[in-house]
């Protein structure tokens, strides 16, 4: 009776037909470290029930959030600033994260400037404009210049606006806070800056609402430097 001859070397480590290498010491790993792979399983699908646990309660805490603030919008929209300030603080303090908490310091900015309080507007506004995600910065400082603006506070006001220039993403947007800027300038006292950004938009903006008065006013203060400089001594 013949006798088989297996060849010297390793055993049990040729693949079967179609089946890679990888897979084959993979399974060789997992039947010789049963609990290391237990564990690593476990560790596995923990962590993604952990992450898809995270994503739903954010979701939620979202959902919770928006239902909040539009609450709070309603009651802004009626007139009702004192409780549209209450509940407005309440998003911001306890959804702190969320868009929505977001939404609703910028509301509440507004909120407090329809009641006469430029202040509290500012104490608000100063922090968030910031710190803001790209898509709220440019009217947090937009709202922040009004803010100032109502306080009498002209050079800060034409600074918060030049901020929301530089944040805004559009150019109408742009051409309107160079507009207001230019406004606060003047109350200011800061004519070459008003007339800089007055021409701002008529050389880049000038497709835009802002055109006109910005033209106008252009017009008003050149011929207004023309007549000082023709009446002096001759």
């Amino acid at each position: 009776m013949a006798t088989s001859v297996q060849a010297p070397g390793r055993t049990g480590t040729v693949p079967p037909p179609g089946e890679s290498r990888v897979v084959t010491w993979l399974i060789q790993w997992v039947k010789t470290h049963r609990q290391a792979a237990v564990a690593i399983v476990i560790a596995v699908v923990g962590g993604a029930g952990l992450i898809w646990w995270n994503v739903i309660s954010q979701q939620r805490t979202e959902a919770v959030a928006g239902e909040r603030l539009a609450q709070a919008r309603l009651a802004f929209e009626s007139g009702n600033y004192p409780l549209a300030a209450s509940e407005l603080s309440q998003v911001v303090e306890n959804y702190a994260g969320t868009s929505a908490a977001e939404e609703a310091q910028l509301v509440l900015g507004q909120v407090r400037l329809h009641q006469g309080q430029p202040q509290q507007a500012i104490e608000v506004l100063t922090p968030f404009a910031a710190k803001a995600s790209a898509g709220y910065r440019a009217q947090a400082y937009g709202l922040l210049g009004a803010a100032y603006e109502n306080a009498g506070r002209w050079r800060e006001a034409a600074q918060a606006y030049a901020e929301g220039v530089t944040h805004a993403r559009y150019d109408f947007l742009k051409a309107q806070y160079l507009s207001d800027e230019a406004r606060a300038s003047l109350l200011a006292g800061d004519t070459t800056k008003a007339l800089e950004a007055y021409r701002t938009i008529t050389a880049k903006y000038d497709s835009t609402p802002s055109i006109v008065e910005a033209k106008v006013r252009l017009g008003e203060l050149t011929r207004g430097a023309a007549g000082v400089a023709g009446a002096g001594p001759k």
